[in-house]
């Protein structure tokens, strides 16, 4: 009977000890062995390669948001530096909004010229969960200068009508 080796951290989270005498050939061989579990979805089968999962994931990229509140408003703004109002597309239903867009690239320069590249070229989208319902029909987006700001009148649910009941 073989006792195991390893620290009681080692065996609760799995990691290995990299001792001087263990080469690194030994580490990137372990390193395949582990299994790397991005998020699925229903029928999904998942990665076939344990690096696949970060491929997924620069597919589409993610806007950031700034998402507050006024009296009457709740605001969402967002850069979208480079894109056209025209190639947004903003969706919105009384308790959530979802912006989606492409910025294209103009390739005036090959790859190998390149000394260091950060910004993000290709389709984004961002989807907010609202803290209160909205009226769809009164919001409003404006852009200038590449920023993109959404207004959305917040439904006052204390505003009360007077109904009259016709005869027919």
């Amino acid at each position: 009977m073989q006792k195991d080796k390893r620290s009681f951290f080692e065996r609760l989270t799995g990691t290995v000890r990299i001792d001087d005498a263990d080469s690194e050939l030994d580490f990137e061989e372990h390193q395949k062995q582990v299994v790397m579990s991005p998020k699925k979805t229903l029928g999904d089968k998942g990665p076939q390669r344990p690096d696949e999962w970060m491929e997924e994931a620069v597919e589409e990229g993610q806007l950031t948001v700034d998402v507050f509140q006024n009296a009457n408003d709740i605001v969402i703004k967002t850069i979208v530096a480079g894109v056209k109002p025209e190639d947004l597309d903003i969706s919105i239903s009384r308790d959530m909004v979802t912006i989606r867009g492409k910025r294209e690239e103009v390739r005036e320069v090959s790859d190998d010229d390149y000394f260091h590249q950060e910004l993000y070229w290709g389709s984004f989208s961002r989807t907010v969960l609202l803290p209160e319902e909205i009226d769809v029909e009164t919001s409003e987006a404006s852009e200038r200068h590449g920023l993109l700001t959404i207004r959305l009148p917040k439904i006052d649910k204390r505003r009360q009508t007077k109904l009259r009941v016709k005869t027919n």
